[in-house]
């Protein structure tokens, strides 16, 4: 403990799994890494030299690396001083698909949380995810899958149990962004920009943001329904949250070369 006029500043050494959701250049040789823990939530952490190729910490200083790290907390900016991989999700980062729905992952948990508010459900998502899309689960549906029970984080948790306007439960709906979720055909009046979804849509929305990853099992989804999940919960992100994300502008790249069958 430093004593500064009168006051006192406690430096404390910690150690905890987590993984790094984004990194910053500082300086010549340093980095600043945030790294999202489920012991302290998201702490950002000077990684001195980190830049250096002789630095032992410039191969663990990456986004995601995901491992046990020993720092220095104190009210500000930490310190990493050591870390040690537990899986290094290299087939996550040496494939292009999967590091760009990785990548959407890593964005919307740094945007939707705020420093030193631990979430162990949050951390449990993001580790287990990353885990199955390393073992070969479908990074877009694991993406999506993320993206649909962190939607709460951002207040906008739509309805996909019942139409949202008379709360009736109906067999066939569209989806509405102004007003929420599901509307069926009775209510479609009220958002004429109201969107006709499919009956696997409709039954995939609630089915995706429902399963618990460790029951998620093998999954494969058409091309075009990907394609249509994806548009309703990014622009649902987008026009009720004002959340941009700016890995969707990759992953409409990607669409391009999918496969008819995903």
């Amino acid at each position: 403990m430093n004593r500064r006029k009168g006051s006192v500043l406690i430096l404390m050494m910690a150690k905890a799994e987590g993984i790094i959701i984004r990194t910053t250049d500082y300086g010549e040789s340093n980095k600043i890494v945030t790294l999202y823990t489920e012991q302290f939530g998201k702490i950002g952490l000077m990684v001195r030299g980190a830049r250096k190729p002789s630095n032992p910490l410039s191969a663990v200083s990456h986004v995601l690396f995901y491992g046990l790290c020993l720092f220095r907390k104190g009210r500000g900016l930490g310190v990493l001083y050591q870390a040690e991989s537990i899986n290094p999700l290299r087939a996550v980062r040496e494939d292009i698909e999967k590091m760009g729905y990785a990548a959407l992952i890593l964005e919307l948990v740094d945007r939707l949380t705020e420093e030193r508010q631990p979430a162990q459900g949050l951390y449990h998502l993001l580790r287990d995810a990353l885990l199955l899309m390393e073992k070969g689960t479908s990074s877009p549906v694991l993406a999506l899958i993320c993206a649909l029970k962190m939607m709460p984080l951002a207040g906008i948790d739509p309805e996909l149990s019942c139409c949202t306007r008379c709360h009736e439960k109906k067999m066939d709906y569209l989806f509405s962004i102004s007003e929420g979720g599901f509307l069926c055909r009775n209510c479609a009046h009220i958002d004429r920009y109201a969107q006709n979804i499919s009956p696997a849509a409709q039954r995939l929305l609630p089915l995706l943001r429902a399963v618990p990853l460790e029951r998620l099992g093998k999954i494969a989804l058409k091309t075009k329904t990907i394609g249509e999940l994806e548009s309703i919960v990014y622009s649902y992100y987008e026009d009720n949250a004002g959340i941009k994300l700016r890995s969707t502008h990759f992953i409409k790249q990607l669409a391009k070369f999918r496969s008819d069958e995903a």
